[in-house]
């Protein structure tokens, strides 16, 4: 009709005309099917997150405590996460590994002739180390003499170099020589004697 002021428009989605004055805009779909508005639907999400936070025991908005059992680190005094030298933590590892003996009489066997004097260390030397014995041994029976005299001595030389306590006992033995006893046929002498000293 000529004249007239509305005209229809077919909807798709409701199946029935709607009347748009001329001149109007047509009314967005999410209106026309009863949507949420766009506000409207980021306010719900918000909600539904705080209401499962709270489910869970959580409190969104609240400033986070610290629990009194958490370790407080600093960093202006040592603490674990502090590198540590190289030399500290061997230390370390031979108290825990109660290694601390041994690796002095290590350092001891390294610094021998600073230790016993340049005259002795010639005629001398460390062997073993077990259970707080020393074994020492010489290349002669006058050299085994002379330190088997000197064994107090020697222990308190030692004491002051690798710790109380560390070498209790001091065992000097004499040069180990060859033995002539080999074969089958061999003739009876007089033994072993200090030859090679």
């Amino acid at each position: 009709m000529p004249g007239s002021t509305s005209w229809k428009v077919p909807s798709p989605v409701s199946g029935d005309d709607d009347v748009v004055p001329r001149g109007r805009p047509r009314p967005p779909v999410a209106e026309r099917l009863g949507l949420t508005p766009a506000s409207e639907v980021v306010t719900a999400a918000l909600n539904r997150a705080k209401a499962g936070a709270e489910a869970r025991g959580l409190r969104p908005g609240a400033p986070v405590r610290r629990r009194r059992d958490a370790e407080v680190r600093s960093g202006s005094h040592r603490d674990g996460r502090d590198p540590t030298l190289v030399g500290d933590a061997l230390e370390r590892l031979a108290a825990e590994r109660g290694w601390r003996a041994e690796l002095s009489v290590g350092a001891l066997v390294g610094r021998w002739r600073d230790v016993v004097g340049a005259e002795m260390a010639e005629h001398c030397v460390p062997e073993t180390f077990e259970d707080g014995r020393l074994v020492i041994r010489t290349d002669s029976t006058a050299w085994a003499t002379q330190l088997r005299l000197l064994e107090p001595q020697l222990l308190t030389a030692l004491a002051r170099e690798v710790g109380e306590d560390v070498v209790r006992q001091v065992t000097v033995l004499g040069p180990a020589g060859r033995s002539w006893g080999r074969g089958a046929r061999r003739v009876q002498g007089r033994g072993r004697r200090d030859t090679y000293g």
